[in-house]
């Protein structure tokens, strides 16, 4: 017998598919193969690898499941969690929409290990591809009136659509922060906040509010998605430089090389020591990242990056038990919550 978890990976997959076939019409077959492909199911090395793990979007249903319960004697609506599946694929969507456009905007030739859509067919088709998924998504929440009340399907896509804007805002600052070497950590928050926490909140909020939770628990649960996504990033960042490459299969040199201003980097270039002055010389290069990751390290921006990660850890673990979630998907979220809080790749 499947556990929950399975099941709902299942649905999401086969709703996924359902929604992005609104292109699959004779004139618009290779559009519709351009989708299929950038979400892992067709080309050359389709399959689970490609496809990403659902996270977000199983994060949603297993917020929406874990969070309708009666507790303390309320009486609570009994929901089916396949009637939010639609909404869970419009957050796969919206994640899937912003990583074509980052592709081009980052210049990204490899997604998943495989050439990404603007590499295939150039960046105005895959524009149109990232532009694609984006209304569906929006389509997809309007799927809920079929299980809904009308004036929760609008918050769910009130809730939505301002997450999409504060990826939005995310994504501006940390292309404007290129280039520059004034910023600090000040600075970070909003960009992360905006690039990670936005649709990870989303996932919780959503979904706790499909699951007919209080307003006090659906800030709770919304609380934890967007801590969960600033320990998420953090931990990136410090895996980006001292990862183990076998485990998170790129290079720990890249984000030195590309200029990434993480936490670490941010922390350093606060203290204008030696590190701060080889960053402001230029970009780094291959050969040199042992070095100057071991200065980074020496002036304290992993022990600081791994404090701020411990840190927002434990508020997202706080706001989660805060939440309250009950059942088999309680016990699963927390499971993977706390896969994410622990990850090594």
């Amino acid at each position: 017998m499947k556990n929950i978890t399975q099941s709902m990976l299942d649905a999401i997959e086969q709703e996924l598919q359902r929604q992005v076939a609104r292109l699959d019409q004779p004139r618009t077959k290779p559009f519709h193969e351009m989708l299929t492909y950038h979400m892992g199911w067709t080309g050359e090395g389709a399959g689970p690898l490609a496809t990403g793990k659902r996270i977000r979007p199983l994060i949603t249903l297993l917020s929406t499941f874990s969070s309708n319960s009666k507790e303390n004697g309320e009486k609570s609506i009994v929901i089916n969690w396949l009637h939010a599946k639609s909404a869970a694929a419009a957050i796969e969507l919206i994640h899937n929409f912003s990583l074509v456009h980052d592709d081009i905007q980052d210049n990204s030739n490899l997604r998943r290990g495989r050439q990404t859509a603007w590499v295939k067919w150039g960046a105005p088709m895959a524009i149109n591809v990232g532009d694609a998924l984006f209304v569906i998504a929006n389509q997809a929440v309007l799927d809920l009136v079929n299980h809904y009340p009308a004036d929760m399907v609008v918050k769910t896509a009130s809730i939505l659509n301002d997450c999409c804007l504060d990826l939005t805002r995310g994504q501006f600052l940390d292309m404007s922060y290129e280039e520059r070497n004034d910023l600090s950590i000040d600075d970070y928050w909003p960009m992360i906040g905006g690039k990670t926490s936005a649709l990870l909140s989303a996932c919780t909020h959503i979904g706790s509010l499909l699951g007919y939770a209080k307003e006090e628990k659906q800030e709770a649960y919304r609380l934890f998605g967007y801590h969960l996504g600033l320990a998420f990033q953090v931990q990136d960042d410090i895996l980006g430089i001292w990862g183990d490459e076998a485990l998170i299969g790129k290079s720990a040199a890249s984000d030195l090389v590309e200029g990434k201003n993480s936490l670490p980097v941010l922390f350093a270039l606060g203290k204008n020591g030696k590190f701060a002055n080889r960053w402001k010389e230029g970009p780094i290069t291959v050969e040199e990242v042992g070095a100057v990751s071991a200065m980074l390290e020496d002036e304290g921006g992993k022990e600081y990056a791994e404090k701020m990660s411990e840190v927002e850890t434990q508020k997202a673990l706080s706001y989660l038990k805060q939440a309250n979630p009950q059942g088999e998907a309680g016990e699963e979220l927390l499971r993977l919550a706390n896969m994410l809080l622990t990850r090594k790749q």
